[in-house]
């Protein structure tokens, strides 16, 4: 967006004159939105700039694209859940836009620099176990995460992505046994995966999502791409992320505040053994997955920011992998062709 529009959309906020404010656009992740800081006397907010088909998901989806912006329809839901979202102070999506609370730039990631991990990673737990705990009890067939799964066929196509892209693309040369191996093993994780329980699911729910105010409260953002998902997706998302490598000691002392947490809120108690198993399971499905997100971003999207964080998506995969005695076939396979699973 030219300044000159970016000023009148604050104006149009706010009900002030803008034409002397200041513009800045912010860095961008991996999706199609453009962020602005606009700034009048001190006070800040921020333009989201709408991509041209705004209702489309950027991730897999089979679903056609809804009638109403997907942000502002999971952000009504997660208001009503008591989940702390972006204050929306103009909305301007017919026209392209959006004018939001300014959040500052200090993401999870960035507070766990100055900050004590331990407890920064509680107040998230406690957050997620709550909107889980709240949205099982109060599901809204009018908030678009209902009307979208984590099923078996969108399982399968993020591990065909995965062959594609974080194999393939890499220059992997797997013989046709292999393939057919490989194939045959993730069909039955996508099997286990889909027969769990769904709910709502954020699906990024990691420290890039996750703002940290100068109160210390954590907002949660890029949440348009919510669907049912089983309770352990988003924990995956958290402590096993490409951004931040955590100790197993604090991932497994944070399922266990999860857990807490969780039926303290009113889910049910569940059992720890299975779900840390299923954690796990789900681990190497999510991460090989993101190992060749980031391969399909670089080669695709010519942004080669994110390659640098394969070796860590696939370090939870080697990991993970380990715990599930199981797949060891699969790890011998994998770890013929993808140096980071030897």
């Amino acid at each position: 967006m030219e300044p000159s529009k970016l000023q009148a959309a604050y104006s149009r906020a706010f009900g002030r004159d803008a034409s002397n404010a200041q513009v800045l656009k912010l860095p961008g992740g991996a999706g199609n939105r453009i962020y602005w800081r606009v700034t009048l006397d001190g006070h800040t907010a921020v333009v989201m700039e709408l991509p041209p088909e705004p209702g489309k998901s950027e991730e897999a989806s089979k679903d056609k694209a809804p009638t109403e912006l997907p942000f502002l329809n999971v952000h009504r839901y997660l208001s009503t859940l008591g989940v702390r979202v972006p204050r929306i102070y103009l909305d301007a999506a017919p026209d392209g836009f959006l004018v939001m609370e300014d959040l500052t730039d200090r993401t999870l990631e960035a507070a766990l620099k100055g900050g004590e991990a331990r407890q920064i990673y509680g107040a998230a737990i406690d957050q997620l176990a709550r909107l889980r705990a709240r949205a099982e009890k109060n599901p809204d067939p009018a908030c678009l995460a209902y009307t979208r799964a984590f099923d078996f066929d969108l399982y399968q196509w993020e591990f065909e992505h995965f062959i594609e892209w974080g194999l393939l693309g890499r220059g992997a040369r797997p013989s046709e046994a292999e393939l057919t191996e490989l194939r045959r093993v993730f069909t039955g994780i996508s099997e286990q995966l889909a027969a769990a329980p769904r709910g709502f699911t954020h699906r990024d729910y990691q420290s890039r999502n996750i703002m940290v105010v100068p109160s210390g409260e954590q907002v949660v953002i890029d949440f348009q791409d919510a669907l049912q998902g089983p309770r352990q997706y988003d924990l995956v998302a958290l402590l096993r992320d490409s951004y931040v490598e955590l100790e197993r000691p604090l991932v497994d002392d944070m399922l266990a505040r999860w857990l807490s947490a969780f039926a303290r809120e009113g889910g049910p108690a569940l059992d720890a053994t299975a779900f840390v198993a299923f954690f796990d399971l789900l681990t190497v499905q999510r991460k090989l997955k993101d190992a060749g997100r980031f391969v399909f971003i670089d080669q695709v999207k010519k942004n080669p920011s994110f390659l640098v964080h394969i070796p860590s998506s696939l370090r939870y995969v080697k990991a993970a992998l380990a715990r599930r005695p199981e797949l060891a076939g699969i790890h011998e396979i994998l770890a013929r062709h993808v140096p980071e699973l030897r």
